[in-house]
């Protein structure tokens, strides 16, 4: 099934989703703790039967906000870390196949940063200089979009360790690794990060990474087959859009980088995308939706994490994400979620309303 269709099916057309294979060892880890695994899905509106389809999609809001809870909850500060173990290359599904028969690192890292987008639109990862100006040395970077879902320390820890196991598998203990860098404090003792990873971990970091030697990206796989590597792009190219690329997509993302700066019509959009208004309104019928329809779920994914992820004052989040007043907030909450601003940021069940 092509991947835009799985996401319509599961009522996901947007790009703040992940592959449920991201929860693969979810459960059993729950368990062990002495959690609910079925329990906690639940409570953030995730069907328990979700983990039984690698290639089913989930909010990625609800994903992270209930690993952070896992963690806090079940008294596991490392509660990403510890995922992240029982994982493998496998769970990035048909682009798996592509990074293990590429000829170098390099190579591999070229095909996931342009197909990262079918585990999941809302990550990327990048080669780049590094940050901190070293010779000899690049940064894998490691980001999500937080314009679509809030920052999460379990998930972005979840990542990186994966990150590092997948590399460890492909090309052995010594990858060049100069230290891991989080942009978060520690959530954990730091002998913790040192002992799982082997390397300086720096934390407070401007972006995740792992800073490696330069000459780490001319190492060669073992299991190299161009063959492989080339049906395994095509199927990719052919069988996988990425949403990013719709322009309802790059509408969205212009939407919420300037929500609440400037009063952006349909017209100001357009000539920033250098088109035509009538030219934007029609392709964007074509993806089955309007200017109004995006602007307003902008608006309702921005509203509802700061309602309740922040305690900023309601006059606060209305002028940040472009109302006019609160009065005018209030009612757009109840129409998209049937509460009150105030009930919702009370309520016990808010991060399953955040994942719808």
């Amino acid at each position: 099934m092509h991947q835009t269709d799985r996401m319509q099916r599961s009522g996901l057309s947007d790009v703040s989703v992940i592959r449920a294979a991201s929860l693969r060892g979810f459960s059993p880890l729950v368990h062990d703790l002495g959690g609910d695994p079925d329990a906690l899905l639940r409570r953030f509106g995730l069907d328990p039967r979700v983990l039984q389809d690698d290639d089913g999609f989930i909010p990625i809001t609800a994903h992270d906000l209930m690993l952070d809870a896992a963690g806090r909850e079940l008294g596991c500060s490392d509660f990403g870390l510890r995922l992240s173990q029982a994982q493998d290359l496998s769970i990035l599904g048909p682009l798996a196949l592509a990074v293990e028969a590429s000829p170098t690192v390099a190579e591999a890292l070229e095909c996931v940063t342009r197909f990262l987008f079918v585990h999941s639109p809302a990550l990327r990862i990048a080669v780049e200089d590094d940050p901190s100006g070293a010779r000899g040395v690049v940064a894998i970077t490691y980001r999500k979009d937080l314009h679509e879902s809030p920052y999460s320390p379990q998930a972005m820890e979840l990542g990186i360790g994966l990150l590092v196991r997948i590399a460890t598998a492909l090309v052995g203990t010594d990858v060049g690794l100069r230290s891991i860098d989080l942009p978060h404090a520690p959530i954990s003792p730091v002998a913790r990060y040192t002992a799982l990873f082997g390397t300086t971990v720096r934390f407070n970091s401007s972006v995740a990474a792992l800073r490696v030697d330069r000459q780490t990206l001319d190492l060669r796989f073992e299991g190299a087959d161009a063959v492989i590597r080339a049906l395994a792009i095509a199927h990719l190219a052919r069988d996988h859009s990425n949403p990013t690329e719709l322009v309802s997509a790059r509408v969205r993302r212009l939407l919420a980088e300037t929500l609440g700066t400037a009063g952006l019509v349909l017209d100001d959009v357009a000539r920033l995308l250098d088109t035509h208004p009538r030219t934007l309104q029609r392709a964007l019928a074509v993806e089955g939706t309007t200017y109004e329809l995006v602007l307003d779920d902008v608006r309702r994914v921005a509203a509802l994490r700061l309602i309740t992820t922040t305690d900023l004052r309601l006059t606060q989040i209305a002028t940040m994400v472009g109302f006019s007043a609160q009065s005018t907030l209030s009612r757009a909450v109840r129409r998209w979620t049937g509460r009150a601003p105030r009930e919702l940021r009370d309520s016990d069940e808010i991060h399953a309303t955040m994942s719808r």
